[in-house]
């Protein structure tokens, strides 16, 4: 067995080039990175990530065992998915870019709020679903994120309200012009109604789910937003997020999801500098 003595010494020096430019040039890549990963993570595209690790992996065992053909057949199939990467990455990719164009493209969220006042907001939010729920009246509401939805509150009513149970009852009152579309909600406000959402492409669905929940899971493959629906059949509550649809929510539960979409996920020693800057006790 043949000990490389030099191998510590060959580390030393490569370690001994490495200036502080790099180690923040590694930072910014490894920030990026990490970001692009929590934007397609509980996605269909992180399916779709795990197959193309599986092909450049497969790739460099072929070339490492000779295996010509094999590789010569991976090494083409690398070339079409180049082609093809940005038609299967396109909501991922009119994300990142919409991100970057709105100079969130690292920001915590857009509409982050004290707790006292996101609590008031849930509570509204929770108890109009519950009375929906209970009277089997169909709705649909969108809570903004850090994407703005300015392209889908143009096609409905501008409204911008302060959140109210019965505000938002009212706008979802049966055969009026608010009831049928999305409502949007943005921080504390609810900015429009009768909002025309994009109904989903993917065929696998059960056949239970209506257009409101097709369009509540075609909006959510789309942004970041998450889209409470109540069903009109049934009064089940779900909420859709990252192309997938949760059902069966009740008041403790839904009020747990979308909680964080008003105070964010802010860490520890972040929240209580954030907290002590509004000036909270």
């Amino acid at each position: 067995m043949n000990i490389d003595f030099e191998f510590p010494l060959k580390v030393r020096d490569m370690v001994s080039t490495i200036t502080p430019l790099d180690i923040f040039d590694i930072i910014i890549v490894a920030a990026i990175l990490y970001k692009c990963y929590q934007m397609i993570q509980d996605t269909r595209a992180i399916t779709l990530v795990k197959g193309l690790m599986v092909i450049v992996s497969l790739t460099i065992i072929c070339g490492w065992l000779n295996l010509h053909v094999i590789s010569w057949l991976l090494q083409k199939s690398s070339e079409w998915l180049l082609i093809a990467l940005p038609i299967l990455f396109q909501p991922e990719l009119r994300r990142g870019l919409e991100h970057l164009g709105q100079g969130q493209f690292f920001s915590r969220g857009a509409s982050l709020m004290d707790k006292k006042e996101a609590d008031i907001v849930v509570e509204e939010i929770v108890k109009t679903a519950k009375k929906l729920s209970q009277t089997k009246t169909g709705a649909l509401m969108v809570i903004e994120r850090e994407m703005k939805l300015n392209d889908i509150s143009v096609t409905g009513i501008h409204i911008d309200g302060i959140i109210s149970s019965e505000f938002l009852l009212n706008v979802f009152i049966v055969n009026t012009p608010l009831h049928d579309g999305a409502a949007i909600i943005r921080g504390n406000r609810l900015i429009s109604a009768a909002c025309v959402l994009p109904l989903t492409e993917n065929t696998g669905l059960s056949t239970e789910l209506g257009t409101r929940h097709r369009a509540a899971i075609g909006l959510s493959e789309q942004c970041d937003a998450l889209v409470v629906v109540v069903s009109e059949e049934t009064g089940t509550i779900s909420v859709a997020e990252g192309g997938k649809l949760m059902r069966r929510f009740d008041e403790q539960t839904l009020a747990a999801k979308i909680r964080p979409a008003f105070v964010g996920n802010e860490d520890k020693i972040f929240g209580k500098f954030l907290s002590k800057w509004r000036g909270e006790k």
